[in-house]
């Protein structure tokens, strides 16, 4: 399926090697833009002079009575509702960004992205079975408004590491990508198998969050671009299956603490878990926007 067979392991990695340094090149701008954000966050924390909380009656109350005030309780609600962090797309988002563009293709919209559709080779990605549920909410309403009628395009890499579209020996295919619209609750759920771990990048998937499917499959008006990231154990779990043997060394070689997107923060990114490598594994995650 993946063509992995068809050239030798020295090959595959000058390719995933010379590809993998273009998607840093597309990383690391974002990446540097993040760490400046936090670090003016930072900086703003700081009181000015004057306008201590020892200075204000109110606050000095709620802290001897040991209850927050008001401004208080809305900088945590804030805090634990920050706007899902923005990511790169990295170089094979297929969105039209970069040429290559199934966003337009009738049968995108689809629950089940495992097979390719349209008029691609119709292969379909092997591996342990993963389902997916974004929950898209409003983060300006503190998370309590699910975005109803908005639209999710979710793709990722095969267990191979391979990207549909891109990756020699699966250019003529377009599994693991798909559109779906969001429900009253704000949710979108897809059935896929759970990605590999290529070279420098720690497990994840990739999505686009729009205002609506109509501006979903015109490829345009994207809001929010991010991505969701797997708990080390059930990696772990995962790749100690059949198919998944280079996963192995490539995850042993990184951390979340050292991934070039999750380094600066994961908190907001890394899925909810449960199931098993034999009956499948169910990903959840809350994404403000």
């Amino acid at each position: 399926m993946s063509g992995h067979g068809q050239h030798d392991h020295g090959d595959h990695e000058d390719h995933e090697t010379h590809e993998h340094d273009r998607g840093l090149s597309y990383d690391f701008p974002v990446l540097a833009r993040r760490r400046m954000i936090r670090l003016l966050a930072g900086a703003s924390l700081v009181p000015l002079v004057g306008c201590t909380a020892d200075d204000d009656p109110a606050s000095s109350s709620a802290a001897a009575s040991g209850t927050p005030s008001s401004d208080t309780a809305a900088s945590s609600s804030a805090s634990e509702c920050a706007t899902i962090p923005n990511e790169t797309a990295g170089p094979y988002p297929a969105d039209g960004s970069n040429g290559v563009n199934v966003l337009k293709e009738s049968g995108v919209v689809r629950g089940d992205i495992r097979s390719s559709f349209g008029n691609s080779a119709g292969g379909t990605a092997e591996g342990v079975p993963l389902t997916v549920t974004l929950t898209i909410v409003d983060a300006a309403s503190g998370c309590g408004t699910p975005k109803a009628g908005a639209a999710v395009y979710l793709w990722h890499c095969d267990r191979a590491g391979d990207y549909s579209l891109y990756t020699e020996g699966v250019t003529d295919e377009n599994y693991l990508r798909g559109v779906q619209e969001t429900d009253d609750k704000g949710q979108v759920t897809f059935t896929s198998i759970f990605p590999g771990c290529y070279t420098g990048r720690w497990p994840h998937i990739h999505f686009e969050v729009y205002g609506s499917l109509e501006d979903a499959t015109a490829a345009t008006s994207i809001t929010n671009t991010s991505q969701l990231a797997f708990p080390k154990d059930v990696c772990d779990t995962v790749y100690a299956t059949d198919g998944y043997s280079r996963s192995v060394e490539n995850l042993g070689e990184l951390s979340l603490d050292s991934d070039m997107i999750f380094s600066d923060g994961y908190d907001h990114q890394l899925a909810a878990m449960e199931g098993s490598a034999d009956k499948g594994y169910t990903a959840t995650l809350t994404v403000p926007v």
